[in-house]
C-alpha cells in the first residue's frame, strides 16, 4: 500500500503550528491551516506572513516564492475544511484530553485514508492512536521550534502504525528539507528523553547551592561547546513547559531523575516561567540576563571545592552521555540517530557519542564511579 500526501491540514496556529504550516507550504504542498476562531486564524496568518517576510528581506525567498507560498495556504476556522487533506497534523496545547477530542472529531470529518499526525513532544502517541477509528494511520511527527529553521523531525510509530504510513511521513519530512529520525513510541522520544534528565539534574544542582546558576551554565558551555547552559535553556523553553514534560516522563518511567526538582516547581508556582515572564533562573531586563536564584550554602563541609575544575561537567554532562549509551543499549535508537537528534534538535555542536569519543569512555566511566553514579554496562564495555 502506498500513501500519497499532497494536501495537508494543520490544526493550531500558535508559534509551532504556524511554523509547521509554513514548512509545508514552502515545500510545495497545499495547506489548510485551521484555528478555533476567525481571529485566531488571522493571527496565525500574520505569524506566517511575518516569518516569510523576514526570509524575503534576508534574500532567502524571492518575491515570487513569497506569493506562491501564501497562495498555497488556506486559513479557516472550520474543521470541516480538512475533509480533503491527505494528512492532518495537530499542534494544539500539550493536553491529552484536548488532542484525543480533536482526533475524535476529525475521525468524523476526514476519509478513512487520511493520516493523523501529532506534534506532541512527550505524550504517548499510542494513546492518541487507540482513541481513533484509524490507529494504523496515526503517527508522531515532532517538529522542533522554530519549525522553519530546525532540521530535525522525530517520526514516531506505535505498535499499531502501518509501515507504509511511517515511510510516507518520513519521506514527507525529507521532502520538506528536514532530517527525519524514526523511533518507537516512548516518553520523550530521543531528544527530550536525553535532554530533560540533564536539565533536571542542573535544576537540582542549583537548588542545593553547590554551584551558582551562572557557574553551572558557564562550566557546561566552556567544556562542551553547547549553545547555552542548562538553566539558560530551561528559561528559554519555559519552566512551566519543563515541569510538564518532566512529569510526563516521570509518570511513564518512574525514574526519579525525571521528578521535577522542588525549586523548579516552586518557581513555576510563583509565575517565574523564564524568558516569557521576564524571570526564571535569570531575570531579563533590557536583554541582559542576571542570575535570579541564589541558594545560601549551609553545609560547606559536604561541598566540593568551588574551584575544583570539571566537577559541574562530571556531575551533569557525564550522566547525560551515559543516558545516550543506555538508549543505544536499549536498542531504541542507533548511535547515528542519537547524535543526529541532539545536533539538529538541540543545537549540540556534536552528538553525545562524538563527545564521548572525544572525552574517552574510560574517563567518563571512572568519573561516574567516583561520583557514585551507576553507569551503564555498555559504557563499561566501550
Amino acid at each position: 500500500m502506498t500513501v500519497d500526501i499532497n494536501t495537508v491540514g494543520v490544526v493550531g496556529l500558535g508559534t509551532m503550528g504556524a511554523g509547521i504550516a509554513e514548512v509545508f507550504a514552502r515545500s510545495g504542498l497545499t495547506v489548510v491551516a485551521v484555528e478555533a476562531t476567525a481571529d485566531l486564524a488571522a493571527a496565525g496568518r500574520g505569524r506566517i506572513e511575518k516569518s516569510l517576510g523576514r526570509a524575503r528581506d534576508r534574500g532567502r525567498l524571492d518575491a515570487a516564492d513569497y506569493d506562491a507560498t501564501l497562495g498555497r495556504l488556506t486559513f479557516t476556522d472550520r474543521r470541516n475544511d480538512l475533509a480533503a487533506a491527505d494528512l492532518v497534523i495537530e499542534a494544539v496545547p500539550e493536553r491529552l484530553d484536548l488532542k484525543t477530542s480533536l482526533f475524535d472529531e476529525l475521525d468524523g470529518i476526514c476519509p478513512a485514508g487520511t493520516v493523523f499526525a501529532t506534534n506532541t513532544s512527550s505524550l504517548p502517541v499510542t494513546k492518541l492512536a487507540a482513541a481513533t477509528n484509524r490507529p494504523a494511520r496515526v503517527v508522531g511527527m515532532h517538529f522542533f521550534n522554530p519549525a522553519p529553521v530546525m532540521k530535525l523531525v522525530e517520526v514516531v510509530h506505535t505498535v499499531l502504525t502501518d509501515a507504509a504510513v511511517v515511510d510516507a511521513v518520513r519521506d514527507l519530512a525529507t521532502t520538506c528539507g528536514k532530517t527525519p529520525v524514526v523511533v518507537r513510541d516512548r516518553a520523550g522520544f530521543v531528544a527530550n528523553a536525553l535532554l530533560f534528565g540533564y536539565l533536571n539534574d542542573a535544576a537540582r544542582m542549583a537548588e542545593t547551592g553547590r554551584r551558582t546558576v551562572d557557574v553551572i551554565d558557564r562550566s557546561v558551555v566552556e567544556a562542551t561547546g553547547f549553545p547555552m547552559g542548562p538553566l539558560t535553556l530551561m528559561d528559554l523553553i519555559g519552566l512551566d513547559v519543563c515541569v510538564e514534560v518532566l512529569e510526563v516522563m516521570y509518570d511513564e518511567t518512574r525514574d526519579r531523575r525525571y521528578a521535577p526538582a522542588p525549586l523548579l516547581k516552586r518557581l513555576v508556582m510563583a509565575g517565574h516561567l523564564g524568558r516569557k515572564s521576564g524571570r526564571g533562573y535569570y531575570t531579563y531586563d533590557g536583554g541582559t540576563a542576571t542570575p535570579a536564584v541564589d541558594v545560601p550554602l549551609l553545609n560547606r563541609t559536604a561541598v566540593p571545592e568551588r574551584e575544583q575544575p570539571g566537577w559541574v561537567v562530571e556531575t551533569l554532562v557525564y550522566p547525560h552521555l551515559d543516558d545516550a549509551v543506555r538508549m543505544l543499549d536499549d536498542n531504541y535508537a542507533s548511535r547515528e540517530d542519537i547524535d543526529t537528534a541532539m545536533r539538529l534538535g538541540c543545537g549540540y555542536p556534536r552528538g553525545p557519542f562524538a563527545l564521548l569519543d572525544e572525552l574517552r569512555p574510560t574517563k567518563v566511566a571512572d568519573a561516574l564511579d567516583r561520583l557514585g553514579y551507576p553507569c551503564s554496562p555498555l559504557l563499561r564495555q566501550l
